[in-house]
């Protein structure tokens, strides 16, 4: 994985579509690797000698591993506790909010269901992300 790649853990097809479509819509370049359920995320997040992503996209409602726990085994590992993760989910549930900011996600953000809002908080977001924001003071492998 490329040091500024974006890792995003999205099980759904259509939404994965939608995120990739809304990227290059507004031309965020950057290597997007996806997991389709959250094992497949921690495995990712662990291969040896990986560089870790600048970003991760994270859903909640997943297969395997949900969201919730992924980003606690994130947090939990020394190599990875400092990485930026985004919820990005379609859950409108407080309680949902409330644990993902409580386990340490980044930021919460709700996928709105028109796909020009959905391109336009992904512009922002990758804008704010990785563009203007700087990266966490880790050593990154290359």
């Amino acid at each position: 994985m490329d040091e500024k790649a974006i890792l995003l853990v999205e099980d759904n097809p259509k939404d994965e579509a939608l995120i990739l479509r809304a990227l290059k819509k507004n031309n965020i370049g950057n290597e997007v690797v996806v997991a389709h359920d959250g094992a497949e995320a921690l495995a990712k997040l662990a291969e040896p000698n990986a560089a870790l992503p600048q970003l991760v996209l994270l859903d909640l409602k997943l297969p395997k591993i949900d969201g919730l726990e992924v980003l606690q085994r994130i947090r939990a590992d020394p190599r990875t506790r400092l990485l930026p993760v985004v919820i990005l989910t379609s859950s409108t549930e407080e309680s949902d909010r409330f644990r993902g900011y409580s386990f340490g996600a980044n930021s919460y953000i709700r996928k709105p269901v028109d796909f020009t809002q959905f391109a336009e908080a992904v512009r922002q977001l990758g804008l704010y992300w990785l563009i203007m924001n700087e990266p966490p003071p880790f050593e990154r492998k290359s």
